[in-house]
């Protein structure tokens, strides 16, 4: 055993040192006996004596010395562990799966219920998962909470392969083996300081009052002085309860400054104030809504007044009474449960054709596009952009991928025989092929550009106008020269109907493309029964003296007997979930276009008693197609947003993939019951 254990590193060089300087004697001794012999013989005996000497020495304190390392190290070893033990900081091992090997007392008092090979760190800190102990990285660090203190855990991989390779008792197959040696540093309170400082960062927000000439046109002028006062207390109590800063900017639009701590308090009650202020009335007819957008997480109080600006504008591009937060890429809506109110001025309808005039005026061509599967509204919106485009001498072309039956009739009618050039609809490819510098691109019917027929071009061009009747979502059609998005309008082909009578005083228009636009405004209000205003009838009255015939585009748009069958069929196949929201699934055997018929099947539920809200999921390219209805009450729009969808108060949708019609209806239901039970839904 004593030949087998061998001294190495700095101790052995320092044994050797003798033995060398007895080889430097010897050759002294050697050169000195060529000089003089006497001498040499001399010194040679010296060098004898010395080279005896030093081996009796090493034999004599070898074991010893290997005695003393053996008991160092083994004491060494003893003081290591003594003080892991008892190091103040919580330490412990780990294996691949979290299971606690080992662990200090430091560690041990942090996690008392914590039994050396029974428990895995997971059951005591859900923050460390498996993913986290798979340790892609050799150190890691993750953020902790246990009961009211917050932990760095910092988790560093210890390969214990070349440590075990040799071992008498264990062996390993695995060559990839490995433990994970974890610790924890006590952050609470610079957690506690970091959230401190984080929720003395002030927000930025914006209210604008919503519909505020049309409330004081509502009340006698002695009183209207009063209802602003009565407003303007409403507004700064609200949020001087919170200690924020109120600043009136104009006659309808506030300023506020908050503490980012009251963020909780104001998202916990909704926004309250947006139905405090409808209690206002001293005499009006028409209620005071109001919006209320908020900004902030941004680099700096400039950004959060940007991120404010943006949430207004999505605010009120959904229709207001609504208060919207952004921060950073995340936007959350509240309210939103009040129809749009009909703006009876049309002075923005003549500001925005003006401004499409000068647009279309520097440009050579224009493309025209909708959304995917597009239905009357689309196309007879972008009819009647084509017809603008025409009267100002541009080329123009609408974007159309695939006809469905419903529309085909409509869009036969504008073929070269019909005096109409042969590329009027293109595809997609076609038309990225003709854009260029000097193109205007020109969105109808959508503000998502994801919905749209070809979102390629709108990566590829920076010249796009927006009309649009749907509420907006936080996913929009950005830099934008134009956007008339009006949610109180009853469809896209109505916007469009009144640009048309401000670009040209006295414009003309072929049959067809009047029918066209009155077609969309017939299938978008179900024939006049939704979301009808007073500057709905005056838009089809415009298109009726242009030369829309009722007959001719009810003709259009009749149905064939299986998709009529289809209809009857969701209908009477619709179940009631929790006794107000009927709910159904649409066939689509042998019908051409069943989105179509699940938004009439749709329409066709409302009409039973006691239903606020319908359902019809439909099946169609490998996509579950959601139609949603309500009368008044039941904001759909709200709920397909969940689901990832969007649209109106009472008209909205949504489209589903990797999953089939009724794992779509499963989902729908448990939105429905958690937003019933959040106080979402009424």
């Amino acid at each position: 055993m004593k030949q087998r254990i061998k001294i190495k590193g700095a101790i052995k060089r320092a044994l050797v040192i003798p033995f060398i300087a007895c080889v430097v004697l010897f050759v002294f001794s050697f050169l000195c006996y060529a000089v003089n012999k006497q001498m040499g013989w001399i010194l040679f005996a010296i060098s004898v004596a010395f080279l005896m000497t030093a081996i009796l020495l090493y034999r004599t304190n070898r074991p010893a010395l290997l005695k003393e390392m053996v008991n160092f190290a083994t004491e060494y070893a003893q003081v290591q562990r003594k003080i892991l033990e008892n190091l103040a900081i919580p330490y412990g091992l780990l294996d691949r799966d979290g299971k606690i090997m080992w662990m200090n007392s430091a560690l041990a008092e942090l996690l008392p219920k914590a039994s050396k090979n029974k428990s895995t760190i997971t059951n005591f800190l859900p923050e460390i998962t498996q993913d986290v102990l798979s340790m892609e990285k050799s150190e890691r660090n993750v953020m902790v909470s246990y009961g009211d203190e917050t932990f760095r855990a910092v988790l560093k991989k210890v390969d214990v392969t070349e440590l075990l390779q040799d071992n008498v008792f264990v062996s390993i197959d695995d060559n990839s083996e490995w433990l994970v040696a974890i610790s924890f540093f006590d952050e609470t309170r610079i957690h506690y300081l970091q959230q401190e400082v984080d929720d003395r960062h002030l927000m930025t927000g914006l209210v604008y009052i919503d519909n505020y000439d049309e409330a004081l046109e509502s009340i006698e002028s002695v009183r209207r002085s009063l209802l602003v006062a009565l407003i303007d207390r409403k507004v700064t109590k609200y949020f001087t309860n919170f200690n924020g800063i109120v600043r009136k900017l104009e006659k309808d639009k506030y300023f506020v400054l908050i503490e980012k701590r009251y963020l909780n308090a104001l998202t916990e009650d909704k926004f309250e104030l947006l139905e405090e202020v409808k209690t206002v009335n001293i005499g009006n007819s028409m209620g005071v809504t109001i919006s209320i957008a908020m900004g902030l997480d941004g680099e700096n109080y400039l950004e959060n007044c940007e991120y404010s600006r943006v949430a207004m504008d999505l605010a009120l591009g959904r229709g207001g009474d609504q208060a919207v937060i952004k921060s950073g890429n995340n936007v959350k809506y509240y309210g939103g449960n009040t129809e749009s109110m009909e703006k009876s001025t049309r002075v923005k309808a003549r500001v925005k054709a003006q401004a499409l005039r000068e647009i279309m005026q520097n440009k050579d061509s224009v493309l025209i596009m909708g959304h995917q599967l597009s239905d009357m509204d689309c196309l007879g919106a972008a009819i009647g952009v084509y017809r603008i485009s025409k009267l100002m001498g541009k080329q123009a072309h609408i974007v159309l991928e695939e006809v469905n039956r419903s529309m085909k009739a409509m869009v036969d009618r504008f073929q070269p025989e019909y005096g109409y050039d042969s590329d009027v609809f293109v595809g997609g490819q076609r038309a990225l092929e003709l854009l260029d510098e000097n193109t205007l691109v020109v969105v109808v019917d959508v503000n998502r550009p994801s919905y749209t027929e070809c979102p390629e071009l709108l990566k590829r061009t920076k010249s796009v106008v927006v009309i649009d009747h749907h509420r907006q979502s936080s996913e929009i059609i950005e830099n934008a020269l134009l956007k008339y998005i009006e949610p109180y309008a009853s469809s896209a082909s109505e916007l469009v109907a009144e640009i048309i009578q401000y670009m040209f005083a006295d414009i003309r228009l072929k049959q067809q493309e009047a029918d066209a636009l009155y077609g969309g405004i017939t299938i978008d209000t179900n024939n006049f029964l939704n979301k009808t205003g007073v500057r709905t009838f005056e838009a089809a009255a415009f298109l009726r003296r242009k030369g829309a015939d009722v007959v001719r585009v009810r003709k259009l748009f009749r149905d064939n007997m299986e998709e009529y069958k289809a209809r009857a069929e969701a209908v009477r196949n619709a179940e009631v979930f929790a006794g107000c929201f009927a709910i159904s699934i649409c066939p689509v055997d042998g019908v051409e276009s069943p989105t179509i018929v699940g938004a009439q099947a749709a329409n066709e539920l409302l009409n039973i008693n006691g239903i606020r809200a319908s359902f019809v999921a439909t099946e169609f390219n490998d996509q579950i197609y959601l139609s949603a209805r309500s009368m008044d009450d039941v904001n759909v729009q709200v709920i397909m947003e969940r689901l990832g969808g969007g649209g109106h108060l009472n008209v909205a949708g949504a489209q589903l993939a990797g999953c089939s019609a009724q794992q779509a209806i499963d989902l729908l239901k448990e939105t429905l019951k958690g937003m019933i039970q959040d106080g979402d839904l009424k």
